[in-house]
């Protein structure tokens, strides 16, 4: 099969992964993108790919088919039906490497969303470049909101062996494999993200954490984590909480609140449900000076995480609190050691223009 067409742009998001308390399973898309543009080369005896890097990574990420992108696309074309041909990848990072912001989920996702948009015409396959790349990742909760934007939640549904789906009734059977949730995400809520200037691998992080774990511990993040779809949309949680009268309906949030008093709510939400006892313990000693800023911020109110692995920071808030956020980082901002980006939750995921 030919591609059908030359020239392919593709946007993919910065992401967060873990979130406090889902680790493992929830992610959220960042509004920061990587930008990656293939183009199709004019000579047929030309099957090789010719890499250029622009930002991150440019010093130190492989200009060949080693490059994730190019072995990625490489092998999402043989998935599609399409055979080897040369190409440059004009790759235009933002997304800072071995951080925790999703720099390899977004490699992934972007060399098969590429791949996708030369082998059909129309609109991106979300669910085939899901499925694929989380095969290839391992793990779906960082590509999930690369490739869907927002809130994610993501598992790896498990058969019998022999057993390929399970029939549900009024539906389409559920495969085995890995599945993701979308969810909303109020507009007011945004992220500040502190990346220093150290790296961690995801591998050291993995290691540091142990082989069993306390059954209290596990029902702690249970009972956070199922917060984070609404503390992630509180509007919507205070609608449903609220009368046709407009009182509280069983002591639950009221929606007719005042917008001072919904931040409020939204924040006390955010910081509660994303404490956590599963992985960020385990590897604070790994990313001292990151661990020593959460335990700061949190200790001021605010809803900070570990940003995947890590090392960055990511503090998440209802409303305009920049300036209070930077001021309690006002001394690891002037040691040069880190700088922040104050960020809206990309709610699109990944993009791709042809032509």
């Amino acid at each position: 099969m030919n591609p059908v067409t030359r020239r392919v742009h593709v946007r993919v998001p910065a992401t967060s992964a873990n979130l406090g308390s889902g680790f493992d399973t929830v992610g959220l898309a960042l509004d920061y993108h990587d930008e990656l543009i293939f183009t199709l080369s004019d000579d047929p005896a030309d099957t090789d790919a010719h890499v250029i890097i622009e930002g991150e990574g440019a010093r130190t990420l492989p200009r060949d088919e080693t490059h994730l992108v190019v072995s990625t696309f490489r092998r999402a074309c043989r998935t599609f039906g399409l055979g080897r041909f040369g190409f440059t990848l004009e790759a235009h990072n933002r997304i800072p490497q071995a951080r925790g912001m999703g720099s390899s989920a977004e490699a992934i996702v972007a060399g098969i969303a590429a791949a996708t948009a030369f082998a059909q015409d129309g609109g991106l396959n979300r669910s085939a470049i899901f499925d694929l790349a989380a095969t290839i990742e391992g793990h779906p909760d960082n590509v999930a909101p690369a490739v869907f934007g927002g809130l994610t939640v993501s598992w790896d549904f498990s058969t019998a062996e022999g057993v390929g789906s399970v029939p549900i009734p009024g539906g389409e059977p559920l495969h085995g494999g890995f599945h993701t949730v979308n969810y909303p995400v109020d507009p007011a809520i945004a992220a500040a993200v502190f990346v220093p200037d150290y790296e961690l691998s995801t591998e050291k992080a993995r290691q540091a954490l142990p082989a069993t774990l306390p059954y209290r511990d596990a029902v702690y993040n249970v009972s956070r984590v199922g917060l984070l779809p609404a503390a992630m949309n509180p509007g919507a949680l205070a609608a449903a909480t609220t009368s046709s009268d407009g009182s509280d309906a069983d002591g639950g949030i009221a929606a007719s609140v005042t917008p001072s008093a919904l931040a409020a709510t939204a924040n006390t939400l955010l910081y509660t449900a994303t404490q956590d006892k599963l992985h960020q313990p385990y590897r604070a000693a790994l990313m001292e000076p990151s661990w020593n800023l959460i335990e700061r911020f949190r200790s001021h109110g605010y809803a900070a995480a570990v940003s995947g692995a890590g090392p960055c920071v990511l503090v998440l808030h209802y409303g305009d609190a920049r300036e209070a956020i930077d001021a309690i980082a006002a001394e690891d901002l002037a040691s040069g050691h880190w700088r922040v980006l104050h960020l809206p939750i990309d709610t699109t995921g990944v993009t791709v223009e042809r032509g």
